[in-house]
């Protein structure tokens, strides 16, 4: 049973955290890397050629800051909206909540989030502006703000994580309590236990020296 649970765990691990975190940053191929802002130069739009093989097209966008950002998933710390022949085709509030920080490089060393954009599903032939700008949180020291655009990107199914993390609850849960089980059904060791209670109405052997000695 154990070897089952242990199975069912890493199956939920596979299905409800590694499928949509590869399906978000590696599915596909990279289009480019653009940069929206920096303290310099502030916030600018982005203008991207895209053609139709490249749909459906993943967005992504990565926020370098001095320190972690402390929001809430009702704030927005950016915005952006992608449009093309004044058409707008994609417009989300990013808050990077519940995000794992990561490093660019040790030379680098500033965190660096990522939040998924959505897709643009249907691309027509043309240029593409992508403007990002300030949300409403406050208090973030944003360093620099980067547009990843990946092509052939995968839509990951929304029942993926639900199920996926139901079921590493499941083994879990399963795995424990098969453990504590076979911990229970050990039977005791009687040489740990000490002499005198191995044989409780046994005879202990009379003492050889002083004032009890077996005078016999």
């Amino acid at each position: 049973m154990r070897f089952l649970f242990l199975i069912i765990l890493l199956a939920g691990t596979g299905l409800g955290i590694l499928y949509p975190w590869a399906a978000t940053n590696f599915a596909g191929r990279e289009i480019g890397t653009y940069r929206a802002y920096d303290r310099s130069g502030g916030y600018r739009p982005v203008e991207v050629a895209l053609a139709s093989s490249d749909a459906p097209v993943r967005v992504l966008v990565d926020l370098t800051t001095l320190a972690p950002p402390q929001v809430n998933p009702a704030s927005a710390v950016l915005t952006i909206t992608a449009s093309t022949r004044g058409q707008t085709v994609l417009a989300e509030a990013l808050n990077f909540y519940d995000t794992t920080p990561r490093e660019r490089s040790p030379q680098l060393p500033d965190p660096v989030f990522r939040d998924d954009a959505g897709l643009i599903r249907e691309v027509q032939p043309g240029s593409y502006r992508f403007v990002i700008e300030q949300g409403d949180a406050d208090n973030i020291q944003i360093q620099r703000v980067d547009l990843i655009l990946r092509s052939g990107g995968l839509e990951v199914d929304e029942r993926a994580q639900p199920i996926g993390l139901s079921l590493m609850a499941i083994g879990f849960v399963g795995l424990v309590l098969s453990l504590r089980r076979k911990k229970d059904s050990r039977p005791d060791n009687p040489n740990s236990q000490p002499p005198n209670s191995q044989q409780p109405n046994s005879r202990q052997p009379a003492p050889r020296w002083g004032r009890d000695a077996d005078k016999s």
